[in-house]
């Protein structure tokens, strides 16, 4: 009976943060169409948490909402790529170029260690793996910029880009870390804004060409 709670605040927001991860990670192919009532299922609750997670979700992007009531993870034309990797090398620079001051050594160090993880992720060919690292690299990073909204806007596009993450992953099929990290981490090492700019913007437009490529 505990699973029909529908006036608990906490099942609306374990179902919502549950499920805009999965989006973010790219758990959830591009198009993946997804049900109030199989949601409920899924975690057991009632459909009232279940439409309201999804209502917050198809606000930031994540969802699409169909006028016959359909619900899918976004499938991204080329033009809509193309925009958020824009907005994504208009901020992420920033972001970084503000972090920069406060990027002491022992910061870039666990920046290294995650890119080691990144690495292993790429070994065992786990994307979703490789997704969540790859996230945590930069949102580590950004962290130290003390600029929440800035921040909190990139996460709405990660938001958006995570299921053509996937579908990234496995069109590339990387066998190494991105060579990019390399170049932020000797940018960090070397207090050099410009070169950290130029090699955040390098990594964080890359890969995305390849889905919009002919």
């Amino acid at each position: 009976m505990t699973a029909t709670r529908t006036t608990d605040p906490a099942a609306h927001e374990r179902l919502y943060r549950s499920l805009r991860s999965r989006i973010m990670l790219g758990e959830l192919a591009p198009g993946a169409a997804l049900t109030l009532r199989g949601l409920a299922r899924e975690y057991h609750l009632s459909m009232t948490p279940a439409r309201e997670a999804v209502r917050r979700l198809a606000a930031e992007g994540a969802l699409t909402l169909s006028a016959s009531g359909r619900i899918a993870t976004p499938e991204l034309s080329d033009e809509r790529i193309e925009e958020l990797a824009a907005l994504r090398a208009l901020i992420e620079p920033e972001l970084a170029a503000r972090a920069l001051p406060r990027a002491h050594f022992a910061l870039i160090d666990r920046l290294a260690q995650m890119n080691g993880r990144i690495a292993d992720a790429v070994e065992r060919h786990d994307a979703v793996g490789y997704i969540r690292c790859n996230l945590d690299f930069h949102r580590m990073l950004y962290l130290r910029a003390q600029a929440p909204a800035m921040l909190a806007m990139l996460e709405t596009i990660w938001l958006q880009l995570g299921p053509t993450m996937r579908a990234l992953y496995g069109r590339v099929r990387r066998n190494e870390p991105p060579r990019h990290h390399r170049m932020i981490l000797a940018a960090l090492r070397a207090g050099d804004e410009p070169a950290l700019r130029l090699a955040v913007r390098a990594d964080v437009t890359h890969g995305l060409r390849h889905l919009t490529a002919t």
